[in-house]
């Protein structure tokens, strides 16, 4: 069944949480291997179309109005700052894309997205996730939030997925980095799923 609003990709994503967390927990991986179950899960336990979920799925924005990705243009070399490309992790489209996520397609990727999902995992050595990036993260999905009204009056889901399941403590976010970010998150409108 076609997934048709925000609700309702929102309503997958907490369907699908705890076997994410558990199938995240059983294995020790990368952060592309978590995508790749967290993928798995949303087709599996939140029943999303194929047709309607892309995985590092190239979004343009033309001329952005958003400081972020305005920043971000300036970092390019001048023939290249026309636009600004952001991947979301993991995108849930409209049945309007017509199983479509091509580059060549971005008109409608950034058009027929419905909700936009960042995940950030604990995989580093000798070291564990911190809060800047994962408010960078943060902001740029707020910021595709706003360039998406703003262009096409368009009011899509924005979420952050944490995957925290590091074995050892040391590996873990602290306390203060979760409550950090947890309002953070709510600070910019942005759904927040913590799996430990």
């Amino acid at each position: 069944m076609a997934i048709t609003n925000v609700q309702q990709a929102r309503k997958s994503i907490n369907n699908s949480i705890d076997k994410i967390t558990e199938e995240c927990k059983s294995v020790l991986g990368s952060e592309l291997h978590y995508q790749a179950i967290i993928y798995h899960c949303l087709r599996q336990y939140g029943n999303v179309p194929i047709s309607q979920i892309g995985m590092n799925v190239k979004i343009t924005f033309l001329n952005p109005k958003t400081k972020f990705l305005k920043d971000g243009m300036k970092k390019k070399k001048p023939e290249y700052q026309e636009g600004k490309e952001i991947i979301p992790d993991i995108t849930i489209f409209s049945t309007n894309i017509k199983s479509d996520f091509r580059r060549r397609n971005s008109k409608n990727t950034l058009k027929e997205t419905l909700y936009s999902l960042e995940v950030k995992a604990s995989e580093r050595k000798n070291g564990r996730l911190r809060p800047k990036e994962i408010k960078t993260d943060i902001l740029k999905l707020k910021a595709q939030y706003t360039e998406t009204n703003l262009k096409h009056g368009i009011e899509i889901g924005i979420g952050m997925l944490v995957i925290d399941t590091a074995p050892k403590s040391n590996e873990k976010i602290t306390k203060k980095t979760l409550n950090e970010i947890v309002s953070f998150a709510k600070e910019n409108g942005v759904d927040l799923w913590y799996c430990s």
